[in-house]
């Protein structure tokens, strides 16, 4: 059994639990996002007091933290216990791509140039982690949410601002790969 849930799931397993938790939240008048956590946690911690968007009943999104805390761990486990140790399989036009840019492929799940301790700790590597994280929480709270908030839970009810929000991802993730990275890098 530890050997199946170590080789990577087919898309059509991972879609329909993916529709069927879908499903389950629909019923129960909820809807899924990583992003309000962080809003959860601020409204916890008493930022309602100071920021009237942080004065709601955070209670009723425990059930979202428990998931975000599900995460974390379910990440460890699967890395520490559940990984195989080879890197990730990319395609060899990705790797032509990656090289020109002077990133090698990579031996683990991300690219040491851009994800490792030492290049955190270069002027370049903190700039980009930096402005990405505050690009990322900006865009998120911009649009209403995240991209798993709108593409899996927007798009599931049928809301039409969801739609938007993730064409608009799509295509700020092609202006980013194609134009932007090759500056930046």
């Amino acid at each position: 059994m530890l050997e199946i849930i170590k080789q990577p799931w087919s898309w059509y397993i991972s879609g329909t639990l993916i529709a069927g938790i879908m499903f389950v939240l629909i019923y129960f008048g909820k809807s899924f996002g990583f992003s309000s956590n962080l809003r959860t946690i601020c409204a916890a911690a008493g930022g309602g007091k100071m920021v009237k968007f942080f004065d709601f009943n955070w209670k009723t999104q425990i059930w979202n933290l428990v998931f975000l805390v599900g995460a974390i761990f379910g990440g460890f486990i699967a890395k520490q216990y559940l990984s195989t140790g080879e890197p990730v399989l990319i395609s060899e036009n990705t790797i032509q791509d990656l090289t020109a840019m002077g990133i090698s492929a990579p031996v683990s799940v991300q690219p040491e140039e851009l994800f490792s301790m030492d290049a955190l700790f270069t002027l370049k590597g903190f700039l980009i982690l930096a402005i990405g994280g505050l690009m990322v929480g900006f865009g998120s709270r911009w649009a209403g949410g995240c991209t798993s908030g709108h593409a899996i839970s927007g798009l599931s009810d049928l809301q039409l601002p969801s739609l938007i929000a993730v064409i608009g991802f799509f295509a700020g993730g092609l202006i980013m790969t194609h134009f932007l990275l090759p500056l930046i890098l």
